[in-house]
């Protein structure tokens, strides 16, 4: 029986070269995969046709524009993700749920391989690889740009000398990929890490600089899910979709970095992620209500090996599991609205309501009405200081 290899397939020069390079390389049939994470650009259907055309024995597309948000976006916001505290996990979040179709797309159609079109120094090649080693232990993996040497230049040759249906044109200057939770670039000129970023590379984002009205927004949460939008209902991927047209015209959500990758090396990278930054910002804001101080306290520790974890490439993992347990737990009482400003590149929280608020106005206030007893601080404060008081009598002698 003839090996079959599953590729997961973006309908670009690379993966369609690499459809027949496979072939040739391995003797293996192929079967193309693509998955709709909200990254736009061509209809799935014409993308099946293409892959189909290029030498795919079958090719299957998969609208999962739905399945991420929920699945993978919301856990993501709940758990206030930002790798090194400013990146959203954009593209670390899209991978596991590509990961999924892939395996079941193997386990469908009786293949042994899976391949995808990564580099050999990038986070992304781990991501795939930890995800299906997790999901289909037996299925091996391969990668033509990094196993292959399968180069541009190569592939160019490969697909005029082939005559496949897939345009060869000059290569952006970027290395660019996206969907609907938010956009990641890098290379080019990026990669001198002095040089600014020109407003060319902003796709999701407006200019920050230029005048404009101000928007409010008023976002709502039930359980830490949004739910709602000014006061209409909305799903996950609405919610996403509406804040990144919103704050995205607003110029928020805005990041350059010098992040750590997995592989040991640190790279430069320009973000914009306008309703992902909305979002957490906003359920930060409503957890800071609604959540016991000492479990918020905790949570802060979970949330950053949280997004390492998910960063690193193992979504699939038994602590990763755990952790999404605990996060839950938290957001049990994470319902309410918060006001949002969204101008100049930022969204201000300017306002908060909750039924399930821990904040008493009136133990609060330093006005008429006070319920706070003062006089109790005195011995609280002997208390908790007591043993910093003992030491400091001994190392002071």
């Amino acid at each position: 029986m003839t090996e079959r290899v599953v590729l997961a397939y973006s309908g670009g020069l690379d993966t369609s070269v690499a459809i027949g390079w496979i072939a040739e390389e391995t003797g293996a049939e192929v079967i193309a995969v693509a998955v709709d994470v909200g990254q736009g650009g061509e209809d799935l259907d014409v993308i099946r046709k293409r892959a189909l055309a290029c030498g795919a024995v079958d090719a299957e597309v998969a609208d999962a524009k739905d399945e991420f948000a929920e699945e993978y976006c919301l856990p993501a916001i709940k758990a206030n993700a930002l790798y090194m505290d400013r990146y959203p996990l954009v593209s670390a979040l899209s991978r596991p749920t590509i990961v999924k179709h892939l395996v079941a797309a193997a386990k469908k159609h009786g293949a042994s391989v899976v391949a995808h079109g990564c580099t050999g120094k990038g986070n992304d090649q781990v991501r795939f690889e930890a995800g299906i080693a997790a999901l289909g232990p037996e299925l091996k993996c391969i990668a033509p740009v990094r196993d292959y040497a399968m180069t541009r230049d190569r592939a160019i040759a490969f697909a005029e000398k082939a005559e496949l249906p897939i345009a060869t044109s000059k290569k952006s200057p970027y290395s660019i990929d996206q969907n609907v939770f938010g956009r990641a670039v890098e290379t080019g000129f990026l990669e001198d890490i002095w040089n600014g970023p020109i407003e060319d590379i902003y796709d999701y984002t407006s200019n920050p600089a230029v005048q404009r009205e101000a928007d409010e927004v008023v976002i709502s949460f039930k359980e830490g899910v949004p739910v709602a939008i000014d006061g209409k209902p909305v799903s996950v991927l609405q919610a996403i979709q509406q804040l990144n047209e919103r704050a995205g015209a607003q110029g928020v959500g805005r990041i350059d970095m010098v992040e750590d990758r997995l592989v040991g090396i640190k790279s430069r990278e320009v973000y914009e992620a306008p309703g992902a930054i909305a979002l957490i910002t906003a359920h930060q804001e409503l957890e800071n209500v609604t959540v016991e101080r000492e479990l918020a306290r905790y949570k802060r520790q979970v949330e950053q090996r949280w997004s390492e974890l998910v960063y690193d490439g193992l979504w699939f993992s038994p602590l990763k599991r755990a952790l999404d347990g605990f996060i839950d737990e938290a957001n049990q009482h994470v319902t309410g609205d918060i006001r949002m400003t969204l101008h100049g590149g930022r969204a201000v929280v300017t306002g908060r309501r909750s039924e399930q608020s821990l904040y008493d106005f009136n133990l609060a206030t330093y006005d008429t009405g006070d319920t706070f007893d003062q006089s109790k601080a005195q011995g609280f404060i002997d208390i908790f200081s007591l043993s910093a008081k003992i030491a400091a009598k001994r190392d002071l002698a």
